[in-house]
């Protein structure tokens, strides 16, 4: 299973940053980073075969195309914001955490500007 895998990967991670926390705790960053990069390329497969899915709605005519693109942006945005946030907390800076944090929800509520417009327009017609 590959949630064993990435689990496992974590959990090397985490022993490896703790040692690093007590002799060199400048480096206990570093392995975080490797750590998680190494997760994220391990599921590349996947995250490539969730896009080739995504692709294939939108190339179905029943979807409009610009939604869908629109849906992969804020998710990513929100994937990596929250991948920002973490590591900022790991060390130790909170405040920083916070304003990536809101800066990435600010992009991800001017990017769903659009849906919400034609959700708004498309209700509107249907309602009396």
């Amino acid at each position: 299973m590959d949630i064993v895998k990435v689990i496992g990967i974590g959990f090397f991670t985490l022993i490896i940053t703790i040692i690093l926390k007590e002799y060199k705790k400048e480096y206990a960053i570093y392995a975080v980073l490797i750590g998680g990069l190494i997760i994220i390329f391990y599921s590349m497969d996947t995250i490539k075969s969730i896009i080739d899915f995504i692709n294939t709605l939108s190339n179905n005519q029943n979807y409009n195309s610009e939604f869908i693109s629109l849906l992969l942006k804020i998710t990513g945005i929100s994937i990596l914001t929250e991948y920002a946030v973490s590591i900022c907390k790991d060390s130790g800076e909170n405040s920083i955490a916070n304003k990536i944090d809101f800066g990435g929800k600010v992009i991800v509520i001017s990017l769903s500007i659009p849906v919400m417009q034609t959700t708004l327009t498309t209700l509107t017609k249907l309602l009396p």
